[in-house]
């Protein structure tokens, strides 16, 4: 299988990716660099949307700017100008948070969890930002908010809290974003790494990113099992989208952070973005995020 870094640059904290179809192009965050990261693939040109702070995830608005998760909040950033706009900030009383994972439903609204920046537990939460720009907070409790993904049919809603290393489902209401009856549908053996990202592809099967697991795993939800998995020359897989145009493209995301010299040494590539070029697997785009603000 074809795997090769996407550009030369390397992410402290890569994450995030989400493929923009209307621009062939593929954007991901670096959290810790405070970065939007922007590779054209037709050019091959990258460039960068700089964030105050640091950006947890972001998702493409219908007009083709960008609504995002940072430090402060939820806010717009302007595509061209890297204007930022501010919405709200759930968590302004909770200065030791910050946001993580983050990626809209199929009808259009932004989801975004936090996680503690000193290593407490339980002191995150999630929370969905509507069309109207109110924000809900949807689970509470949570130690490092990450991976999540709806099921084509609408019915699922897919969530990872990396610590408790399970991947839980809800029942999913399209119509108001309400989810209900949790439940367990995969416990994840702790010598495949902590489970970070994930998203979904056309036979209802997750991909999770293995944070210390070196891999992209599919897992199959109603059975539990891990059914395949592609190994990445660095340790610390954060993310996973499909893209490109047939939408069989994987774009893996990576980190940096916390590592020795020793370890950057046997892992040159840690920080890369990659590319899976005709991955076998075919994904979806992510719905462009819903709102009627100007």
């Amino acid at each position: 299988m074809n795997i090769t870094p996407l550009c030369n640059h390397r992410s402290i904290l890569g994450e995030g990716p989400v493929w923009d179809a209307a621009n062939n192009a593929i954007l991901w965050v670096d959290i810790m660099g405070c970065a939007i990261h922007v590779l054209d693939r037709q050019s091959n040109a990258f460039h960068s949307i700089e964030t105050p702070s640091m950006i947890g995830s972001f998702a493409l608005c219908i007009d083709g700017n960008i609504v995002a998760a940072i430090k402060e909040g939820f806010v717009f950033i302007n595509r061209s100008t890297g204007k930022i706009d501010a919405i709200g900030n759930p968590e302004e009383a909770l200065s030791n948070n910050r946001f993580n994972d983050g990626k809209t439903d199929p009808a259009g609204r932004f989801w975004a969890g936090s996680m503690s920046l000193t290593g407490e537990t339980e002191t995150g939460n999630l929370y969905m930002l509507d069309g109207k720009l109110n924000i809900n907070k949807k689970i509470e409790k949570v130690s490092i908010s990450n991976g999540l993904c709806w099921s084509e049919d609408l019915q699922y809603f897919y969530y990872i809290d990396t610590p408790t290393m399970e991947v839980v489902r809800y029942n999913y209401n399209n119509g108001n974003g309400e989810i209900s009856n949790k439940t367990t549908v995969i416990s994840i053996p702790g010598k495949e790494g902590y489970p970070d990202g994930m998203t979904m592809d056309s036979e209802g099967m997750l991909w999770i990113a293995h944070w210390e697991g070196w891999q992209v795993a599919r897992w199959n939800p109603f059975t539990g099992k891990k059914i395949d998995s592609i190994h990445l020359p660095v340790s610390l897989v954060t993310s996973i989208c499909f893209g490109g145009e047939n939408m069989d493209e994987m774009y893996i995301t990576s980190a940096r952070v916390g590592l020795t010299d020793e370890q950057l040494t046997e892992q040159p590539l840690a920080g890369s973005s990659f590319i899976v070029q005709h991955s076998g697997y075919k994904g979806f785009g992510f719905a462009p995020f819903n709102t009627m603000h100007q």
